[in-house]
């Protein structure tokens, strides 16, 4: 069970299998497991996957007053150079999009390759706003309802009726990382466009076209700020559709590193 230290935190990691460097970094209420989980084993024959849990999530510790993009892009940097030689590959999911952004951004001699996935350049917008402040009401008057809200927007109808009464029911279950509340206040003040103009990386950009939580609008807006980037734009998917199945987004990962 590794740790790396930071100068405001104690990054709590796992990591598998033999290769060049791929670290995975997760969003809002993710961790490690509950991410990347389901994931891993197709890219490890190949790749020593990395998978930091950020502040607020499995067993990483901080002194921060306040999470940021900022924090969380150094802790990322503190494992990739403890857990792998020489520059890695970086996929950021969600919030962590923005994060492996920030990182290849401001530690370019880090990362080789960039994959950035149902992402956003900022959160400043009136609707991200107003989602994220539903989020922190509906979290602070009733976990459980904060749930049943979050399946909603997370995933699209189809999958959704996909689970039936009983897997909704059992995701009510769903256990979320003791920082959710500190990473929300997090996803609410990202702005990371005015480093996207220095990342040099190769780097492609994944959107999905019925993403509810990270509109398709933001990996747009990625892309653009990127040079030189490629968007993918998966038609019909939610923001989480991909964890039940993620077949497409490692086929697309394993295509980019190649």
């Amino acid at each position: 069970m590794p740790f790396v230290s930071t100068p405001d935190s104690t990054v709590h990691y796992e990591v598998e299998g033999t290769g060049p460097g791929l670290v995975l970094v997760h969003g809002v209420g993710g961790d490690a497991e509950r991410a990347f989980g389901n994931v891993v084993q197709p890219f490890r024959d190949r790749h020593t996957v990395i998978r930091p849990n950020l502040a607020g999530s499995g067993q990483s510790m901080d002194s921060a007053e306040q999470l940021s993009v900022e924090l969380f892009a150094e802790q990322v940097a503190a494992t990739a150079q403890a857990a792998a030689e020489g520059p890695v590959d970086l996929l950021g999911f969600s919030l962590g999009a923005a994060v492996a952004a920030a990182t290849a951004a401001t530690r370019p001699e880090l990362v080789r390759r960039l994959i950035l996935v149902g992402g956003l350049a900022h959160t400043t917008s009136p609707r991200d706003q107003f989602n994220f402040a539903f989020w922190r009401d509906l979290l602070t008057t009733d976990f459980t309802l904060f749930k049943r809200f979050a399946a909603l927007q997370a995933f699209s109808t189809p999958l959704l009726n996909g689970f039936g009464h009983e897997g909704l029911a059992h995701a009510l279950d769903d256990e979320w990382p003791p920082g959710l509340a500190r990473q929300i206040d997090a996803a609410a003040r990202v702005d990371v466009r005015g480093l996207l103009s220095r990342i040099e990386v190769p780097t492609l950009v994944i959107g999905f076209a019925g993403d509810q939580i990270a509109p398709i609008e933001g990996s747009r807006e990625l892309h653009a700020g990127i040079g030189g980037s490629r968007l993918v734009e998966i038609e019909g998917e939610g923001h989480m559709d991909w964890f039940a199945d993620p077949g497409q987004i490692v086929k697309l990962t394993q295509e980019f590193l190649a």
